[in-house]
């Protein structure tokens, strides 16, 4: 189950930088607004240090990690719902994506223009968040009266999302974004079709100052971030505090050489691993693996999929000639030693098609086509 997140915010925030840090696609990067007119897309891979225990126990040809794709989307501004700044264009590249990565500046800069010349962060995920409940009240409102004429007509299903639509344009109307708002079947089915803007899940990335960043990781010690963490409480949202330049300075070291910088500068992790981690776990996402000679490697299941599910992951054929799946824990796995001691230990199990697979588990597929 691939994972698209969208990096949005305001120009100027921060997001360029981020997103070559997180890829090292080279995009471009200028101190002007709408710098990002097409969407860059970079794959990155899932920090995850059971990969390498893995690694150290079957010794295999490579190493596979799982991965999040991110989309560095252009910067919106007041007006986007109603074409700002080529607005509707952006808005159209925020539908295609999973889940919304908000980038809020939280450094203030002379050097760096601020799109409205000041910094406040609830400001800025305002303007944001509005453009978004504004080009949401158009869809819904175009579909409630597309309903209304059916529902009027006898259509039974109509007459119901009549219904999830108009408690979807109150919450709307009020200022309060969908993903917000606790919803009954109706309306998940009434969202699947709408693909709603303000229903996608959050993090919020708040992008501070270099000599900033050890300060702003931690709770109460910088007030435009706990600016950022109040509106994430509020919808159960979560933080990660990351410095763009430290991040982009990074990934120009060897990788033998970040883990001395980051110590250097106070901290134990990069940002942008603590970021990938946020994103992937968003939409509530686990990691199991396949482990053999050839490779290790990671798959991306729901939280909840079965057996039956994860086995469709890897190829279709395992799912339509599914038999069982050979199922070992991952701290089984490494306690014994790797998959031979697992087995004389009695750490091997068979599972049906309905065993839920848990994050970590190690598997592989009994399959007959």
């Amino acid at each position: 189950m691939p994972l698209r997140c969208g990096i949005v915010g305001l120009p100027n925030v921060g997001k360029s930088t981020i997103f070559n840090a997180l890829t090292s696609a080279g995009a471009e990067m200028a101190n002007y607004p709408f710098c990002t007119i097409e969407p860059n897309v970079g794959v990155v891979g899932v920090p995850d240090d059971r990969m390498e225990q893995l690694n150290e126990l079957v010794k295999p040809q490579r190493l596979v990690p799982t991965t999040v794709e991110f989309v560095d989307i252009a910067g919106l501004v007041k007006g986007a719902s109603h074409g700002e700044g080529l607005g509707n264009q952006f808005l159209g590249h925020i539908r295609q994506v999973d889940a919304i990565t908000h980038v809020v500046r939280c450094f203030i800069d002379d050097d760096i223009t601020h799109v409205h010349q000041r910094v406040n962060p609830v400001d800025d995920i305002q303007v944001i968040d509005t453009e978004l409940m504004l080009a949401d009240l158009e869809s819904v409102r175009r579909r409630h009266d597309t309903l209304i004429k059916k529902a009027r007509s006898g259509d039974r299903s109509s007459q119901e999302a009549v219904q999830s639509c108009e408690r979807l344009l109150t919450a709307l109307d009020q200022g309060i974004p969908i993903r917000r708002l606790t919803l009954n079947d109706d309306d998940q089915a009434l969202l699947r079709d709408l693909f709603l803007l303000t229903a996608k899940p959050v993090l919020y990335v708040c992008n501070v100052a270099e000599q900033e960043v050890v300060r702003a990781s931690q709770p109460d010690q910088h007030p435009l971030v706990e600016q950022v963490r109040t509106i994430a409480s509020q919808e159960g949202a979560d933080v990660v505090v990351i410095c763009g330049k430290i991040e982009a300075e990074l990934m120009d070291l060897p990788a033998e050489e970040q883990q001395a910088f980051l110590a250097d500068i106070g901290l134990s992790d990069s940002g942008l691993h603590r970021m990938i981690h946020h994103a992937y776990q968003l939409l509530g996402l686990i990691t199991y693996f396949t482990a053999g000679p050839k490779e290790v490697r990671a798959w991306t299941v729901a939280n909840g999929a079965t057996a039956y599910d994860a086995a469709g992951v890897i190829h279709s054929d395992f799912q339509r000639g599914f038999i069982r799946a050979e199922v070992i824990g991952y701290t089984d796995f490494i306690t014994c030693g790797g998959e031979l001691k697992a087995r004389e230990q009695g750490r091997f199990r068979l599972e049906g098609r309905d065993y839920r697979v848990v994050d970590g588990d190690i598997m592989h597929f009994r399959f007959n086509v």
